[in-house]
């Protein structure tokens, strides 16, 4: 009888810690699970979650981003990405409306982390279009100006300069293929191979936080951040335009480092754009790109300039190609060609070696797989957000036939229209490139959700080389090749950017219905807003293209001039970065970003090179708040001083000219100036 008490007291003593354990786990359960927070909020249906207020909101957001984007473009090519800004921003601008609203007792619709993702996926599509479009890369590329910098003989086949017609034609016909392309993969990709896509999770996250009640108070705080840094970054552009009355004249040509310095591009230009940028960049780009700058301008530009009359003739032109410029350009495009080519077959060798084990994983388990984190507390929590998640992702289905439909019907009207716009390039280029597109867009969208790297860039430049090389350059090869990378490049990069979106979609509830109207209306946006950008800008600067311009759009010349040159150095360091592994690989600048300043100058690097080190020492001292208001500091100095761009050029086009000229001369030069007008 003693032993079988004892053992009843041990039973319930067993069946109390499961209990506990139980209970713990379920409480450990609810903390993990982010759907349970939202559990007891209705998710709206996915017309909706398409409101008036969503679009005219991401209308507004979109000007500004294209204006910041297109400025980013023609100065230096380095485009951070906005997806936060753009979340934050949204969620600011809605959140401000609909809290007006209510206290006038006309809020009809609450704003929802749905609504938010619109507006997000919206702006994103929209101020994309200003990259993709190639409006500082391969569009500009075709213009005048930038032939007038090459040998090439000025034949009309040689160059197409901008118009607004023909560029919002172009982009309306090529832009939307991508959507199509890859939607009947939707599932596959973000349910069965549970594809990562760390920006779209990320977004999503950010998203969520924001509609709880804590993350609403930080998203205010993070609101009040941005807004302060972006009214000083814009009225510390407007204070600086006064100094800029005549050329070099001005804060940003102040010779930090001396004049020697400065004539070698080592200086720091006071541009709060690009210290953002460098608090939004990794610091390995940051110091990279000085790298760059240091080896270029430090020290090879100077050699090879001591070796006039020698390498070159003496009595060239500074910006000829059969010259110092000659280098500057190729060396550059050499590197960008071997770091893109690569990163093509390297990302291209994970894509087909992650194919396969997905493949292996789904035959193996036919179940929804889990992340990797494989305690058993997280399985459970990731099983009912898993269940939550894809019940309502797999709700709203878009139906295959409407997307080959859709896809053929636009392609076909793209393969009429193209070779009226560019009459070198033949409808029979145009079905070969829409005949491989969807299995490119397919790679590109799952590289991008393994590696979080878009290759768009590099399918276009292999577009340039097979096209231009099959068109032939007595036939316009050069437009046709540029034409080409355009189409292909517009198709690869908004089917990554979709998917992208999808998996934001995903963990926010937000229906695949609305993701891709929403996306359709930003890339309609798009294809009006960012050619009107880009025209005030060309209008406004008529020198821009020039490596003299306040915006040189250095990858238009690059883009121009790619041809098949020697890229051994560049594909070599990426080489070495991969057998180093990522820890010592840190210690190893990257190819792309070295190649930038090559054309340019460090002067950019080093406002970059100030950001990063800002954020740095930030970090050390309080981590938590610099990880919290880092990006929203950091985004306020960009867009203050991108959207005072708009002002700047309506006032360049009105001919008004700043009232003043700082200019900064050596003594001599001073004493000189001086003595004549003493005279």
């Amino acid at each position: 009888m003693e032993s079988r008490s004892q053992k009843m007291v041990e039973d319930e003593k067993e069946e109390r810690k499961e209990k506990v354990k139980k209970e713990e786990e379920e409480e450990e359960e609810e903390e993990l699970s982010v759907e349970r927070i939202f559990e007891n909020k209705e998710v709206p249906s996915w017309r909706k979650q398409l409101t008036l207020r969503a679009f005219t909101v991401s209308f507004v957001l979109s000007v500004m981003f294209c204006f910041i984007v297109m400025k980013l473009n023609l100065t230096t090519g380095i485009i951070p990405s906005l997806n936060v800004s753009a979340g934050l921003l949204g969620f600011f601008f809605v959140k401000t409306w609909t809290k007006v609203i209510a206290n006038s007792g006309l809020l009809r619709h609450p704003f929802t982390r749905q609504e938010n993702t619109v507006i997000q996926t919206c702006v994103v599509a929209s101020s994309g279009i200003a990259f993709s479009g190639g409006f500082g890369s391969y569009l500009f590329g075709m213009s005048e100006r930038v032939a007038q910098q090459s040998e090439h003989s000025k034949d009309v086949l040689d160059y197409k300069n901008p118009t607004l017609g023909w560029m919002i034609g172009f982009l309306f016909v090529v832009s939307f293929l991508g959507l199509f392309s890859v939607v009947p993969l939707r599932k596959i990709m973000i349910i069965d191979f549970k594809l990562t896509y760390p920006s779209g999770t990320a977004t999503a996250h950010l998203i969520n936080s924001f509609h709880t009640p804590e993350g609403a108070k930080l998203a205010k705080k993070q609101v009040r951040q941005l807004g302060k840094f972006f009214s000083f970054s814009f009225l510390w552009g407007f204070f600086q335009w006064f100094f800029t009355a005549g050329e070099d004249c001005g804060f940003s040509n102040f010779p930090t480092f001396g004049l020697k310095a400065y004539e070698y591009k080592f200086f720091f230009d006071f541009s709060a754009t690009y210290v953002g940028v460098g608090m939004i960049c990794p610091h390995i780009i940051n110091v990279s790109v000085l790298v760059g700058g240091i080896i270029s301008w430090g020290i090879m530009w100077p050699l090879i300039e001591n070796r006039k009359g020698n390498w070159y003739p003496a009595d060239i032109s500074p910006n000829s190609l059969q010259g110092l410029q000659g280098y500057k350009v190729f060396i550059g495009i050499a590197m960008i060609l071997g770091d893109g080519l690569y990163n093509f077959f390297k990302v291209l060798s994970r894509t087909v070696a992650g194919l396969f084990v997905k493949f292996h994983e789904r035959n193996a388990n036919m179940q929804i797989p889990v992340t990797e984190q494989n305690s058993s507390s997280s399985n459970k929590s990731q099983n009912y957000d898993d269940q939550r998640r894809t019940q309502l992702f797999l709700k709203d289905q878009i139906p295959t036939w409407f997307a080959i439909g859709g896809y053929v019907a636009i392609a076909a009207i793209s393969t009429a229209t193209l070779p009226h716009i560019f009459h070198q390039l033949k409808w029979y280029h145009i079905i070969v490139i829409y005949v491989f597109a969807p299995a490119l867009a397919f790679c590109n969208a799952f590289g991008c959700g393994l590696t979080d790297w878009s290759l768009a860039s590099t399918y276009g430049k292999l577009a340039i080389f097979t096209i231009g090389a099959w068109a032939g350059s007595s036939n316009g090869g050069i437009l046709a090749g540029l034409a080409a990378c355009g189409v292909m490049m517009n198709i690869v990069s908004t089917a990554s950017d979709l998917m992208q979106d999808f998996k934001t979609g995903y963990l926010t509830l937000a229906s695949p219905r609305s993701m891709f109207v929403s996306q359709v209306m930003g890339t309609a946006m798009g294809c009006v807003i960012s050619p009107c950008v880009f025209w005030i800008f060309y209008k406004a600067f008529p020198d821009l293209g020039f490596p003299t311009s306040e915006y040189p759009a250095p990858f238009a010349t690059v883009y121009y001039n790619m041809a098949k040159l020697g890229v051994e150095a560049a594909i070599l360091i990426n080489l070495i970065r991969d057998c180093l592994g990522k820890k010592r690989s840190w210690f190893i600048p990257l190819p792309m970003a070295m190649a930038i300043p090559f054309y340019l100058g460090s002067y950019f690097a080093i406002d970059m090179c100030v950001g990063s080190l800002i954020l740095y020492i930030w970090q050390k001292i309080n981590k938590a708040k610099a990880d919290a208001f880092g990006p929203a500091v950091a985004s306020g100095l960009i867009c203050g001083d991108g959207i005072w761009t708009l002002p700047s050029s309506v006032l360049a086009l009105a001919g008004v000219k700043p009232p003043i000229c700082m200019k900064f001369v050596s003594r001599a030069t001073n004493s000189r100036v001086d003595k004549f007008l003493g005279s």
